[in-house]
């Protein structure tokens, strides 16, 4: 039987404010434990929550960079359940009346673009966390991160594989750092999603029983985790039994998936307004505000790339990937009007080579956009030649990574020593473009090659990229391959 895979995540961006949704506890990670826990955040009797006006500008807007509604009256409620790091007993959230509804997100995928929908965005707490190791046995509380403003964003089941999955998390984890709601870090739990995953036969339109896999903090495990799911699925469902709605962990040193309990629905939260907090109302003039301190988003820069410095639809997402890289690839372009597509080309992939090596990010790049800049117009204007720029890179990258220089700011010292022309000239690097020069070197190739040319003038192809090799050994590489072609093809009569 053919299946079709169906999948819908649920994601936690924690906001990025310095202090908690309802109290003013600090949200700085890796404090010792239950230091940064206030008698809100540990629910002492009389203690009444007050919301977080920074919070809510975040969820703004994230809701308005994805096309969401705003609801101008939203509602917050209590979502109740019993769990040890939960200290109240419920968790404050939205439910009915969310800050956000609706919105989409433009995914990349193997087929092409494809619109993914959302259902929802929804400010809420987090819980604490229950701590296992090096306790002898026990389990303990840290109620640092209760209280830590999380906006949940919820898509509609419009996924269709794990690749999708990704792509979708991916692109929503660079917008919220792109709109400075979240810092994006998963190995800290800022941003972390549960996949709600089923499978039914192809062309069936009723959805199958679905299993959500909490808490997953990285894009590996996210992929890993849903194909295990689908399998288990679908191994179980062709041996007769049937899928369970439940709650599954996933264990990534054994790449699978573990029940954990059986999944509530939303009635089993008993969800009810909140007394203690009033209906969140929204002045217009707050959203128009927010509105107009956006800044350009992903979509429309790519769009914009693409127009103004014509490139590829593919090279334009990449380089919008995130807003440190597309500021990074103007700066170079800025250098270089009429040469986008070459700037592009380097960025994604000399530097960002070298980048993924050193692991950085763009934003802690060693090398200056104008350093890289000069670097391009050397070969464009053929003082050096592709080959020889990758020579020329590392000699930058190696010494914009020396402490010495990195730190030295942007003086003309440092400039001089990034400087692709001072490297070109210290090393003797210069490509030889002159014609009678080249006409020389090829003519003495010729004739200490007699035999290969007899080759190739019996039809033998490979004879002439012998001869150019050994044009570009003579000038120990630094000839200009294109003039070395059009001059032995030239002299062959080819």
């Amino acid at each position: 039987m053919n299946w079709e895979v169906v999948i819908g995540l649920e994601t936690h961006a924690q906001l990025s404010t310095a202090s908690k949704i309802f109290s003013g506890s600090s949200t700085a990670f890796g404090a010792a434990p239950n230091t940064h826990a206030s008698a809100i955040d540990i629910a002492l009797p009389g203690v009444l929550p007050v919301l977080n006006r920074g919070a809510v500008e975040r969820a703004i807007r994230f809701g308005l960079a994805v096309g969401g509604k705003i609801s101008k009256r939203s509602v917050f409620a209590r979502k109740n359940y019993f769990y040890p790091d939960l200290p109240k007993g419920y968790q404050i959230s939205q439910y009915e009346i969310p800050i956000v509804q609706g919105g989409a997100l433009t995914i990349a995928t193997g087929r092409g673009e494809k619109t993914v929908r959302l259902t929802r965005a929804h400010l809420e707490e987090d819980a604490g966390k229950s701590l296992h190791e090096d306790l002898r046995g026990m389990t303990g509380i840290d109620l640092n991160r209760a209280g830590t403003p999380l906006l949940e964003i919820v898509s509609e089941p419009d996924l269709r594989n794990a690749a999708e999955a990704v792509a979708y998390a991916k692109t929503l984890h660079a917008l919220v750092k792109w709109i400075g709601i979240c810092d994006g870090n998963m190995q800290e739990g800022s941003f972390r999603c549960d996949a709600n995953v089923s499978v039914r036969p192809s062309g069936e339109t009723k959805l199958g029983t679905r299993c959500e896999i909490k808490n997953l903090n990285s894009f590996r495990f996210l992929e890993q985790a849903i194909e295990f799911e689908v399998r288990r699925q679908i191994e179980l469902i062709e041996d007769g039994g049937t899928v369970v709605q439940e709650t599954r962990l996933f264990d990534p040193d054994r790449h699978e998936t573990r029940s954990m309990r059986s999944k509530e629905d939303a009635h089993d939260y008993r969800y009810f307004p909140d007394p203690d907090l009033p209906p969140l109302v929204l002045d217009a003039r707050w959203i128009e505000r927010v509105a107009a301190e956006l800044p350009e988003l992903p979509e429309a820069m790519k769009s914009r790339f693409e127009d103004k410095y014509a490139l590829p639809a593919y090279d334009a997402r990449v380089l919008t990937s995130s807003r440190e890289l597309a500021a990074y690839f103007e700066a170079v372009a800025a250098d270089l009007p009429d040469r986008a597509k070459l700037a592009a080309n380097w960025i994604m992939g000399e530097l960002s080579a070298a980048l993924h090596k050193a692991n950085l990010e763009v934003v802690d790049c060693p090398v200056p956009a104008s350093a890289l800049a000069g670097l391009l117009r050397r070969i464009d204007d053929g003082t050096i030649s592709g080959k020889t720029a990758k020579e020329v890179f590392d000699a930058i990258w190696e010494r914009a990574a020396r402490p010495a220089v990195h730190g030295a700011g942007n003086g003309a010292a440092t400039r001089d020593a990034l400087s692709a022309d001072s490297i070109i000239a210290q090393r003797g690097l210069e490509q030889i473009s002159d014609e009678g020069a080249l006409e020389r070197i090829v003519d003495e190739v010729l004739a200490a090659n007699e035999s290969v040319v007899a080759e190739y003038r019996s039809g033998r192809q490979k004879a002439f990229n012998s001869l150019v090799g050994k044009a570009m050994q003579a000038t120990r590489g630094k000839a200009n391959p294109a003039q070395v072609n059009a001059i032995l093809k030239k002299k062959l009569g080819a």
